[in-house]
């Protein structure tokens, strides 16, 4: 059974809900499924947790996303943390920064970022990151807060080896989503074949990032399967040990409970 640690199932996505996805991913394979709780407002955080109590195949993240760092308040700084001492919320994220869209000032993201850090160190979670355009700052910004203290996940993994070799070195694995099945993502590729077999996880991102060959639909968890074999066609490994190892790893990195079968 795989794990897809990184999708988004609230009701902006998925106005209907999620009975329908989360039926499709148990058929393909997918025996859980680590839903991200971010979003315009509170509503993503809360609607994450709330699903996670509910079906025991999910977990939850919380965490305020850096397009919206500009826009949240202390009213929901405040309820972040109260949701993140839940015990189905098994990392603070997405977090990080993004100076590809700027949706908010970049000294805004770095301020939001540095706090939502904090406070993945005072729980002792650790952290799902976002990160696009900004690889030297994103690294310096781990660096100067400890967040080696907790470790994490670089979540739709998009830089380079070099990156990686950091990001590894500061106790992150590497998360793969359909880009890697892009035949443009070269460098992308270039790290999944050189990670340690024991630091890959996959993910979907959905509804975004449907992998080759459905690339062009709305991406959901069921589709998480071609992503996984072209991480084992790129690292030559069979298709039952990439979906062991990054279950594996995913259950370690966020202290998820895996169903026997």
């Amino acid at each position: 059974m795989l794990v897809d640690s990184h999708c988004h199932l609230d009701p902006a996505y998925l106005p209907a809900g999620p009975d329908d996805v989360l039926a499709r991913a148990k058929a393909a394979g997918v025996g859980t499924l680590v839903c991200i709780g971010v979003g315009r407002d509170i509503g993503a955080a809360r609607a994450a947790v709330a699903l996670a109590a509910a079906r025991k195949e999910v977990f939850a993240t919380v965490g305020v996303h850096p397009h919206d760092a500009a826009t949240t308040d202390e009213k929901g700084f405040d309820e972040i943390a109260r949701l993140a001492r839940e015990p189905r919320v098994v990392a603070i994220g997405e977090i990080g920064l993004d100076y590809h869209y700027d949706h908010s000032p970049r000294e805004v993201q770095q301020q939001v970022f540095r706090r939502m850090i904090a406070l993945a160190r005072e729980l002792g979670k650790p952290i799902v990151i976002h990160t696009r355009s900004a690889p030297a700052d994103t690294l310096a910004i781990l660096e100067e807060e400890k967040a080696r203290d907790v470790g994490g996940i670089i979540h739709c993994f998009s830089e380079d080896r070099a990156f990686a070799e950091r990001a590894l070195g500061l106790d992150f694995d590497l998360s793969f989503s359909g880009i890697l099945t892009f035949k443009s993502a070269h460098a992308i590729r270039e790290a999944a074949r050189f990670a340690p077999s024991d630091r890959i996880l996959v993910e979907t991102d959905s509804p975004f990032l449907a992998p080759v060959p459905l690339r062009g639909k709305t991406c959901e968890p069921a589709y998480i399967v071609h992503t996984a074999r072209c991480l084992a066609e790129l690292r030559g490994q069979t298709f039952d040990a990439i979906a062991r190892d990054t279950s594996a790893n995913a259950a370690k990195r966020l202290a998820l409970s895996l169903p026997a079968d």
